[in-house]
């Protein structure tokens, strides 16, 4: 590991001002002893091997807006020489393993991932910002994903025999690995978003080249490391840092199969029409901007234990949580009300402080792209009932991205708050006379990703969730369900990622036909 290029970016004069800060944040961050900071390297064919081009990417906290950290900028020679490993071993071996010697490399690598789940949290946290009280599940969360996967390895393994309808003649339907995959992930949620694609493709017999996004370039190592110690032969896993344009370099590499994506709708849209293009399949999970319903019967103080997870979960960076609450006229003051208070109450400060609810935005782009909203929110003629500034902290996180969380009232279906996804610490209330126009609220977007329906009348729930238009509903809650399919519909994405329909997107179907 060496020092990264002396070279200053506006970034980096950043974090310079931010080093003349002092106060517990400065202090907790010089006390980390992380792994990885300034590194040179790749992981190519089993290998940390040195990056073949000089370019360099910072690595910034947003907390404190300091460079602590910096990757390669990788180059088409590094995804050349990934590629080609990565066809090696899928050719050499890998794609001919039973499903169940797969699953046991992924049960290793879920057990390595458990050993580094502090280095994980901490090293996510300092890279994007995220509570430590959210990043501390990331391997957990990881490893189960693993070990979710191998249970699928008889689902494989079973043999698939479909007779003719009319009889004289049987088909027998091989599912083989698609090939070498192209993993794209971004930085709200860095390791979780690149497993949930790893995983099934691992199971499923492909090999993979990995580029995780460029302000999140150190965490991932450590999945890659556990990868590396549970034995998985050199050449299956792949990993190249860089910035967008070579993730474009990835995506549009002739010896690529496949191509999965979690990121934002105009990226998707782009790498969509490349695919195209190629006639390569694509996953790609996009962004969201979904409702939750607030029924006439919701219990609100339920409803209150579960907002921030719900509908504000790190920092309002998350693709699938309802940042649109629905609530009926004849209880809208006391909804805001709640919401105000539960928002409000939430304490904002330094990530890295297990007591912090609210961190900052992840990158200085996104913390401008939010306080740009806010101004939006205003002049439409919305009503900031708390939030709605740029946060003032001290104690060493001056130089933070810091946005106060945000609650807007009196706001209407047309306004940009209301049909753009912000992907920050803010939450829109917006009135409905009945059911039927609650609904048509919630489908009025572009987006179709979540969704939340709060209520005590249990069927009455599912009924409303049954009419929304988006790939994922919670009743009273909102969780992931690594059996259960996750996508989006409309602009939120195409295909799905988690349960069998997840592991079948890194599959391609061959059938056999004979007679008996």
């Amino acid at each position: 590991m060496t020092s990264a290029a002396d070279s200053t970016t506006a970034t980096e004069a950043i974090g310079q001002a931010a080093a003349s800060f002092s106060g517990p944040a400065v202090d907790a961050r010089a006390a980390l002893t992380l792994p990885y900071t300034h590194v040179d390297d790749v992981f190519i064919d089993g290998a940390w091997v040195p990056a073949r081009g000089t370019g360099r990417n910072p690595v910034t906290d947003p907390a404190t807006g300091q460079v602590w950290g910096s990757v390669p900028d990788g180059t088409p020679e590094d995804i050349d020489a990934a590629v080609g490993a990565a066809r090696r071993a899928f050719d050499g071996g890998w794609s001919r393993l039973a499903p169940s010697e797969r699953a046991a490399y992924l049960l290793r690598i879920a057990d390595e991932v458990d050993k580094r789940a502090e280095e994980l949290s901490l090293t996510n946290t300092r890279e994007n910002g995220s509570p430590v009280s959210e990043s501390k599940g990331a391997a957990a969360n990881a490893a189960s994903i693993f070990r979710y996967f191998a249970t699928l390895a008889d689902y494989l393994e079973r043999e698939d025999v479909r007779p003719f309808p009319r009889g004289g003649g049987e088909s027998v339907v091989r599912r083989d690995p698609v090939g070498v995959c192209a993993l794209i992930a971004p930085w709200n949620f860095p390791i979780n978003l690149m497993v949930i694609k790893l995983a099934p493709a691992l199971l499923a017999g492909c090999t993979v080249v990995m580029k995780p996004a460029s302000p999140t370039p150190l965490s991932f190592r450590l999945i890659v490391d556990a990868v590396a110690a549970a034995g998985v032969p050199a050449g299956v896993v792949n990993l190249v840092t860089g910035s967008g344009r070579l993730g474009d370099t990835l995506v549009r590499h002739p010896a690529v199969d496949k191509v999965a994506f979690t990121g934002s709708t105009p990226v998707g849209r782009k790498i969509a029409a490349a695919c195209g293009e190629l006639l390569r399949p694509v996953t790609l999970e996009l962004g969201g901007k979904s409702s939750a319903i607030v029924l006439p019967d919701a219990d609100l103080d339920a409803m209150s234990s579960g907002l921030v997870r719900s509908c504000m979960r790190n920092t309002g960076q998350t693709c699938y949580i309802s940042t649109r609450i629905l609530a009926p006229a004849g209880r809208y003051d006391e909804v805001v009300d709640m919401v105000t208070a539960t928002i409000a109450a939430g304490v904002q400060g330094d990530p890295l402080d297990p007591a912090t609810v609210f961190g900052p935005a992840a990158t200085e782009s996104q913390y401008r792209t939010v306080l740009e909203y806010l101004e939006v929110g205003r002049a439409e003629g919305a009503r900031a009932t708390t939030g709605g500034r740029t946060a003032r902290l001290g104690g060493g996180l001056e130089g933070g991205f810091f946005v106060e969380p945000t609650v807007f009232a009196d706001v209407t279906p047309s306004m940009r708050i209301s049909r753009e996804e912000i992907f920050g610490p803010v939450i829109s209330v917006l009135k409905y006379t009945d059911v039927d126009e609650a609904v048509a609220l919630a489908n009025n977007t572009e987006f179709g990703l979540g969704g939340l329906v709060f209520g005590t009348d249990q069927d009455a729930a599912l009924a409303v969730a049954d009419r929304m238009d988006t790939g994922s509903v919670g009743i009273n809650f909102f969780a992931s369900n690594h059996s259960a399919p996750f996508g989006g519909r409309h602009n939120s994405g195409l295909g799905t990622e988690y349960g069998i329909e997840g592991l079948n997107a890194y599959l391609s179907y061959k059938s056999i036909h004979r007679r008996p």
